[in-house]
């Protein structure tokens, strides 16, 4: 069976959006051993600086590289990432499979974007739209996608 493991920086907050990830969570569980990882947020202050915005993104990225599986085929959900239409996504995940390759680790990085090393690990670059989302948001809407390719890939009604 697939495994597919969300990697994230940051905890959810808002109840709406714990509640439609774990509704995403069960109905995945028929398709894939499904996980969601989080990663704490590093401090910030404020109104930070550069320098202070740069060790942020890399003491997150290495926290996300310390949990991607070395055989995991690894997507880092970023900005100038590719974009792929629900069946494309679901073909991806097919071609994935059919390699031989049993594991994917998303990655979702925190407010201030994935590392460049995290992006050097990655597979696949994946974003979801050139318009901005938060993070949190972007949970919800990659689990649901995720939800779908399995649905299309198992030949189910979800998708239309």
């Amino acid at each position: 069976m697939l495994k597919l493991d969300v990697i994230t920086v940051g905890k959810l907050k808002e109840d709406y959006l714990k509640k439609a990830c774990e509704e995403y969570l069960k109905r995945l569980g028929a398709f894939a051993r499904t996980q969601v990882i989080e990663l704490p947020e590093y401090k910030m202050p404020q109104n930070p600086s550069e320098a202070q915005i740069s060790a942020c993104i890399q003491a997150e990225g290495e926290s996300i590289l310390a949990k991607i599986p070395a055989q995991s085929y690894v997507v880092a959900m970023c900005i100038e990432g590719k974009m792929l239409s629900s069946e494309e996504l679901a073909q991806t995940m097919m071609q994935v499979q059919n390699r031989g390759m049993s594991q994917i680790s998303l990655l979702i990085g925190g407010s201030w974007g994935l590392s460049d090393s995290v992006k050097a690990r990655a597979d696949l670059k994946l974003s979801m739209s050139r318009m901005t989302f938060p993070h949190q948001l972007a949970r919800v809407m990659l689990l649901e996608q995720l939800y779908r390719a399995c649905s299309i890939n198992n030949h189910s009604k979800y998708h239309k």
